[in-house]
């Protein structure tokens, strides 16, 4: 998955960025509680995207 688009669906889940990071940028998801760190590269694995939105309790991203 691009890094756009999962940046676009955690936005949209309610997810804010807390800081930035020399290779990740971490997040808080919705409930401001839980946090995760999203990599930096152009394509995320499936896996690290699964793993994001479980930590986060959102939904997956709907492919295209």
């Amino acid at each position: 998955m691009k890094r756009g688009d999962l940046v676009r669906h955690l936005r949209a889940s309610g997810c804010v960025i807390l800081r930035e990071g020399g290779a990740h940028t971490v997040w808080v998801g919705p409930d401001g509680t839980r946090e995760s760190a999203v990599p930096r590269h152009s394509e995320i694995k499936n896996v690290v995207v699964r793993k994001i939105c479980r930590d986060f309790g959102i939904a997956m991203p709907q492919r295209g």
